[in-house]
């Protein structure tokens, strides 16, 4: 299988249309298959996908083990052509929890070590803060992860979930690939401000949460019980009403896509990729099956038609309750 490819900016690297989030594969939405996530990674990198995203606090550093093991195993092909994005920062404690972000300079340097070490690579394509440190410049931090790229260890720069002023500031301190930050057809807060500078200023987008977190998949339900550890068991788009109010946008595209011959998510995921070449969808497919479904979307046309109907379906603004609970809306740079 061929994938189109998109650049990350005028200063970043080329990379698979769609991206793979692996972020699921070790926390936050409850028992994951550590097989079944490695061979989903190699599926993912056989099918010609290259872009590989994960978080150092991921299970506390597991996802970023898991990752460096699928790559091992992998044959040295797939291994050349996958690009590593990591985020970094944010602190964890034992017990699971959230203790905010670090983005010193030493913070950064450390970080990137130890990230190093468990992905078992010799650099990290694109590094990225996970959320700005209130205490930190912008400029401090990215300039920290700046001599990373001069020393080798990072190829590129990044950012996450900030708006657009600190977009600027970051891009006036050094060149900046990306900005990943949620968006889906039920997550649109970036249109207003963030997208135009991020074009502006020539730095793409990656988007994550395509499907707000398998609530516009097609495959949830209102009396799916989740299990411990599953961050959507505290997220207000699935609670009581707002959840009976988001299927039934759901519902809504369930037709546009029977029309089209295509899944829901599968729609949801062309319409993102439909937004402009300077966005990647990132995929959260934790299995082969729901990585071969996410694939299909590359071969979805949406013609101004089926755009429209979309845009009545689920028009922006249309979702019932925030992204995040209220702690973490603080730290977003956007709603």
């Amino acid at each position: 299988m061929t994938i189109q490819t998109r650049t990350l900016g005028t200063t970043g690297p080329q990379v698979s249309a769609l991206g793979l989030g692996c972020m699921g594969m070790s926390a936050l939405y409850g028992e994951a298959d550590r097989a079944e996530s490695i061979a989903t990674i190699h599926a993912a990198l056989d099918s010609g996908l290259t872009l590989l995203d994960t978080g150092d606090f991921y299970g506390m550093g597991h996802n970023e083990l898991l990752i460096g093991e699928a790559l091992r195993a992998a044959p040295a092909s797939a291994r050349e052509q996958a690009l590593l994005s990591v985020k970094f920062g944010a602190l964890r404690d034992p017990d699971g929890g959230w203790s905010g972000y670090d983005g010193r300079p030493a913070a950064v340097r450390n970080f990137a070590a130890y990230s190093l070490q468990r992905l078992g690579v010799d650099h990290i394509d694109v590094y990225r803060i996970a959320r700005l440190d209130p205490d930190v410049p912008i400029e401090e931090t990215v300039g920290a992860v700046a001599e990373l790229v001069q020393k080798g260890y990072v190829r590129h720069i990044g950012l996450s979930e900030v708006g657009a002023d600190t977009v600027r500031r970051a891009a006036a301190t050094a060149p900046i690939s990306d900005l990943q930050i949620e968006y889906s057809l039920i997550s649109r807060g970036i249109e207003e401000s963030v997208l135009p500078v991020t074009r502006e200023l020539g730095i793409a987008v990656t988007a994550y949460g395509v499907l707000s977190r398998g609530l516009i998949s097609g495959h949830f339900t209102a009396g799916r019980q989740l299990g411990a550890g599953d961050f959507r068991a505290v997220s207000p788009r699935f609670q009581g009403e707002n959840l009976r109010h988001n299927l039934d946008l759901v519902e809504a595209l369930r037709e546009i896509a029977g029309h089209k011959g295509v899944s829901v998510a599968q729609i949801a995921i062309a319409w993102v990729l439909s937004r402009g070449e300077d966005i990647v969808p990132l995929v959260g497919a934790r299995t082969r099956e729901r990585l071969t479904e996410s694939l299909g979307a590359l071969d979805v046309t949406l013609e101004a038609a089926d755009l429209a109907a979309i845009e009545k379906a689920v028009p922006a603004g249309a979702a019932a309750g925030e992204r995040y609970p209220a702690a973490q809306m603080a730290h977003l740079g956007t709603r």
